[in-house]
C-alpha cells in the first residue's frame, strides 16, 4: 500500500468516526441515554451496525468518544471568556461548564452522569488526560490564581474540587427541576463564589501521597 492510499484511508476513517459522534450527540440530545445504540447510530449514518463496531467496540466507548468531543467544546467555549483577573478567569470555566450542562440536559446526563466502569481498549488514563482539554484549561486558570496568591495548594487538587461541586451543583438543577434553586444561573454564580471563598481560606494539599504531574 502506498503511503497517499494509506494517508487517504486514514483520512476517511477519521471522516467516518467524526460523523458517528456527531451522530451519537444528536441521538442522546433528542433521546438521552436509552436512544444511544449501536443498531440507531447505524441507522442514523446509513451504514451496517458491524460497521460502527468497527470504530467502537461497544455503548461504554461511545461515551468516551463522546465526554472527549464534549471536552473540546468545552474547552473552546471557556478559552472565549478569558479575563485578566485569574479568579475571574477561574469562575468563568465554572459558568461555561454550567452553561453547556445546563443547555444540553439529556447530553450531560448521558456524558457525565453514566458511569464508566473501564477505560476504552488500548487507551490509559493519561491518555484520557490528554484528551481533556476541559480539564487543562481549569488547572491553568487555577495556577494562575495559585501564582498570584488567589488560592494556595496543590492547583490539581483544587481543580478537582472545583469540579466535583460544579458537578453536583448542575447533576442536581437538571435531575431535580422543582426544588426551588430560585434563577439556576444565580445559583450556579452562588456556589462558585462559595467554592472559591473556601478554597482561598486555606492551604489545600495534594489528593493522593504522590502528586500527579499538571
Amino acid at each position: 500500500m502506498t503511503l497517499s492510499v494509506q494517508k487517504r484511508r486514514e483520512r476517511q476513517k477519521a471522516e467516518l468516526r467524526s460523523e458517528l459522534v456527531a451522530a451519537a450527540h444528536k441521538l442522546v440530545q433528542e433521546e438521552g441515554y436509552e436512544g444511544l445504540t449501536i443498531r440507531k447510530l447505524a441507522k442514523r449514518v446509513g451504514y451496517a451496525p458491524m460497521s460502527v463496531y468497527s470504530y467502537f467496540a461497544d455503548k461504554q466507548d461511545i461515551l468516551f468518544a463522546l465526554a472527549e468531543d464534549a471536552f473540546e467544546t468545552l474547552a473552546r467555549r471557556i478559552e472565549a471568556h478569558p479575563a485578566d483577573d485569574p479568579v475571574e478567569a477561574l469562575k468563568a470555566v465554572m459558568t461555561e461548564y454550567a452553561a453547556f450542562g445546563l443547555g444540553n440536559p439529556n447530553e450531560y446526563r448521558t456524558v457525565f452522569m453514566t458511569e464508566k466502569t473501564r477505560l476504552p481498549e488500548g487507551r490509559s488514563y493519561e491518555d484520557m488526560e490528554e484528551g481533556n482539554p476541559a480539564m487543562k484549561v481549569l488547572i491553568k486558570r487555577v495556577e494562575a490564581c495559585v501564582a498570584a496568591g488567589k488560592l494556595k495548594g496543590d492547583p490539581r487538587a483544587i481543580a478537582t474540587m472545583l469540579w466535583t461541586v460544579g458537578h453536583g451543583t448542575i447533576s442536581l438543577l437538571i435531575t431535580f427541576p422543582f426544588y426551588p434553586f430560585g434563577d439556576p444561573e444565580a445559583y450556579v454564580k452562588r456556589m462558585c463564589n462559595f467554592m472559591v471563598a473556601s478554597l482561598s481560606a486555606q492551604d489545600i494539599p495534594p489528593l493522593t501521597e504522590t502528586p500527579v504531574d499538571c
